[in-house]
């Protein structure tokens, strides 16, 4: 007798439906998954924040993080000299010039530095302490999620974080210059540090019930 399933080959929705079990095996294998990526999304921001943080105590990033600092209405007090004037004395990664880091000493640039630097790695530590003190974890997210706030808004008051207009075409908005591509990358930080305040909490919650 011929074969049936020569004259009659299964159809597209067919093939799918005997190959659901092995594919359903898979979401249920990556949907196991969950604890252990918000383990290691908790260990990035711990690790991202300790190592920024640290890099603060660096003159190369504190004279990095001028443009960003000088032009917000937030922060841009504590500096000693206004915006632009900071323009004429930027070291270049690598560079040390000493008449510009004798401007960047005058202008306070790096014991600001050295305070955020103190800021962000309290924060990846406070976070770190999940295990133990979870209510602390929540609040240091809780705070990460304010200090990614406040870094976003530099796409707003920072020149610089645009392409400048300098005979290309593709300048401004949405055009991110290197400094806005790098502060961009914070909206990612914000969902990192809501996911792990929520998780924090829901922990505390459990344990204290």
């Amino acid at each position: 007798m011929a074969n049936h399933s020569a004259y009659f080959p299964r159809t597209t929705t067919e093939s799918l439906e005997s190959g659901a079990p092995a594919i359903r095996r898979l979401y249920i294998k990556a949907a196991s998954l969950d604890r252990f990526g918000m383990g290691m999304l908790r260990l990035g921001l711990v690790s991202v924040l300790v190592w920024i943080g640290g890099l603060k105590f660096i003159s190369y990033e504190a004279d990095g993080i001028v443009p960003l600092v000088a032009n917000s209405p937030f922060m841009s007090f504590l500096y000693h000299y206004p915006a632009p004037e900071y323009r004429e004395h930027m070291n270049k990664e690598g560079q040390a010039i000493p008449a510009n880091q004798q401007w960047n000493e005058s202008n306070g640039t790096y014991p600001v530095s050295y305070g955020l630097g103190v800021i962000i790695v309290s924060l990846g530590i406070m976070i770190a302490l999940y295990p133990i003190w979870p209510q602390v974890s929540a609040v240091g997210s809780f705070l990460l999620i304010l200090m990614s706030l406040t870094t976003l808004s530099f796409l707003v008051t920072t020149p610089e974080a645009w392409v400048p207009a300098l005979g290309d075409s593709h300048h401004g908005f949405p055009y991110l210059s290197g400094a806005g591509r790098l502060v961009v990358k914070d909206c990612i930080m914000l969902g990192a540090a809501t996911l792990t305040m929520a998780d924090a909490a829901k922990t505390y919650v459990r344990r204290s019930a």
